[in-house]
């Protein structure tokens, strides 16, 4: 087995990488040639890839992506923090591409307030509706032996499918500007929204459908779902009567 020193961190290597530092072995002299095909090429598929194979795990097996996360099987997965602060963003920016876009009819004054509550308060659902989720879950979903932190994971997974969903949303209202249209994709939004709802069940549902029978499992996520609705009940109050 040939082996030969890092140029990185200079321990003996004889494989592809690095097992002290995670360099390639492989780090030849730089050329035109492979700095645009490893280097940007390479990185942009890589990061391109990963990004939106990340999100189609997310939209399509929400709850095994995150037991895959929390079992280990991290490397092929973006960082969900991460992609939380990514996809806040993006929908605040075709938001307002659909408020820049839409007839002035269209945008009623509580639309235009809802706007502006999360442009504004956006990091604090962030960071209250998730915690909600995981602790909720805790408590029903025992049998599973996940901690908090894991549970927190779920809870991150199933509110990065409803932004997902909340942008597909936004594009799809965007597109439903167009007046011949219009019916067609006012029905697509209704579906979209719909989902978006159902999706922490959805989540919950493909997390642990193999630890618990059907109506085992059922009742736990309707009770989910009504102490979500008493919490976020009393913190929209809260914050309407802080704000």
């Amino acid at each position: 087995m040939n082996t030969k020193s890092c140029l990185n961190c200079g321990h003996s290597i004889s494989d592809e990488y690095c097992s002290h530092c995670g360099q390639k072995s492989d780090t030849a002299r730089i050329t035109p040639h492979s700095l645009i095909k490893n280097d940007i090429l390479g990185s942009i598929w890589h990061i391109e890839a990963k990004f939106f194979k990340t999100l189609k795990n997310i939209l399509f097996r929400p709850g095994k992506t995150a037991m895959d996360y929390i079992s280990g099987k991290r490397i092929r997965y973006n960082n969900f923090i991460s992609l939380l602060l990514i996809l806040f963003s993006f929908n605040l920016i075709t938001y307002h591409f659909y408020e820049k876009y839409s007839p002035t009819q269209i945008l009623t004054d509580d639309v235009v307030e809802m706007k502006d509550f999360f442009s504004r308060y956006s990091k604090t659902i962030l960071f209250v509706i998730i915690p909600m989720l995981a602790i909720n879950a805790y408590f029903l979903f025992k049998r599973i032996n996940l901690n908090i932190a894991e549970h927190f994971i779920i809870g991150t997974v199933s509110l990065l499918g409803i932004l997902i969903l909340f942008l597909l949303d936004d594009i799809v209202s965007l597109i439903g500007l167009w007046k011949p249209i219009s019916k067609i994709f006012d029905f697509i939004d209704k579906i979209i929204f719909g989902l978006s709802i159902l999706f922490p069940a959805i989540t919950y549902w493909n997390a642990f459908k193999n630890s618990y029978s059907k109506p085992g499992l059922l009742w736990r996520v309707l009770v989910f779902y009504g102490l979500m609705g008493i919490e976020i009940t009393i913190i929209s109050l809260i914050l309407y009567e802080i704000f």
